[in-house]
C-alpha cells in the first residue's frame, strides 16, 4: 500500500528536526583539555605540543588558556596576537612575566599560525600575595567569590590536599601556618582558570596550559568547572619518571625522562635562612 505523500513529508520533517537537534547538541558540547606540565622540562613541553598540533592540523580550533599570562594583561595579549607574526614578538613584550618562553613559543606560534585565541588565565603573583595577606576579597570580585562559594570553608578533603601539595612543593620546610595562608592563593588561581574556561566554552573548545598541580583531578581546576563541563573535560598529566606515582590524578598520563636541574630544595633552604 502506498504511503500518502503528506505522511512521508511529515515523517521527513520529524526526522530532520531530530537530526538537527542532535547535531546542534553535539556542536554545543565543548571539549576541554586540561594539559599539565613540568615547567622546565623540554621533553614534556614537546610531547604536549605534538599532541595539540596534530589535532589542530586536522581542523580543530580551540582557544588556548595559559597560566603563563596574567589575567590583567588579556587586552594587551589580544593586541599582541593581532599584531605579531612570530611568537617571540609576543613573549618579548614588556608586560610579559618571566618564564622559560623558548619552551612555550612553539605552542604560541601554533596559535598565531592557526588564529587560535590566546587567553590570559592566571591570577598574578601580586594578586596572590594580596590574597595570602587579606583573603579572597583582596583580589577577587564579590561576584566570583559568591559564584564559587569562596566565602564558605573549603571541603575538608580539598583543603587537606592543597595543604599537602603546598608543604611538599616547598620541600617540607614551610611552617604550617604559612601553608594555611597560601591555600586561598592557590585556590584563587584554579578558580580563575576555571572561570576563563567556562566563559570561553560558550563559544568554542578550550585547552588549558598549566602546571600539573593546577590540573590534577582531586584538587585542581576541574573541581571548579560546572558538572556538565567536567563531563567533556580530559585531564592530561606530563610528568617525569620519578614522579609517576600520581597517575590516578590524570585521565591521560605521559611520562618523560627527568630534566637535569639544580636541587630546588637547596635554593629554598638558602632563601628560608635569609
Amino acid at each position: 500500500m502506498a504511503v500518502p505523500s503528506k505522511i512521508v513529508y511529515a515523517l521527513c520533517v520529524v526526522f530532520l528536526a531530530a537530526a538537527c537537534a542532535t547535531q546542534t547538541t553535539q556542536q554545543t558540547v565543548p571539549t576541554v583539555w586540561l594539559m599539565g606540565e613540568v615547567h622546565d622540562n623540554p621533553q614534556a613541553h614537546e610531547a604536549r605540543y605534538e599532541m595539540i598540533a596534530a589535532k589542530v592540523k586536522t581542523g580543530w580550533r580551540p582557544a588556548i588558556a595559559m597560566e603563563q599570562f596574567d589575567r590583567e594583561h588579556q587586552g594587551l595579549l589580544r593586541t599582541a596576537q593581532d599584531q605579531c607574526k612570530q611568537a617571540s614578538c609576543i613573549t618579548s613584550q614588556p608586560w610579559v612575566e618571566n618564564w622559560q618562553w623558548e619552551l612555550y613559543e612553539p605552542l604560541i606560534q601554533l596559535a598565531i599560525d592557526y588564529q587560535l585565541p590566546l587567553l590570559a588565565a592566571n591570577v598574578s603573583r601580586e594578586e596572590a600575595n594580596r590574597i595570602v595577606k587579606g583573603g579572597y576579597g583582596a583580589a577577587l570580585d564579590p561576584d566570583t567569590i559568591a559564584q564559587y562559594e569562596l566565602d564558605k570553608p573549603l571541603p575538608k578533603p580539598l583543603g587537606e590536599q592543597h595543604r599537602r601539595n603546598i608543604v611538599e612543593g616547598h620541600c617540607n620546610m614551610l611552617p604550617q601556618h604559612v601553608a594555611e595562608k597560601m591555600i586561598p592563593a592557590q585556590v584563587a588561581r584554579d578558580v580563575w582558570m576555571a572561570k576563563v574556561i567556562e566563559q570561553q566554552a560558550t563559544q568554542r573548545d578550550v585547552i588549558l596550559i598549566a602546571g600539573n598541580g593546577h590540573v590534577q583531578k582531586d584538587v585542581g581546576v576541574v573541581h571548579w568547572l560546572p558538572v556538565k563541563l567536567q563531563q567533556t573535560t580530559t585531564v592530561y598529566g606530563f610528568i617525569e619518571d620519578s614522579q609517576a606515582n600520581g597517575a590516578e590524578q590524570f585521565d591521560v598520563l605521559r611520562t618523560v625522562p627527568a630534566h637535569s636541574r639544580e636541587d630546588p630544595c637547596e635554593a629554598f633552604k638558602a632563601m628560608m635562612k635569609k
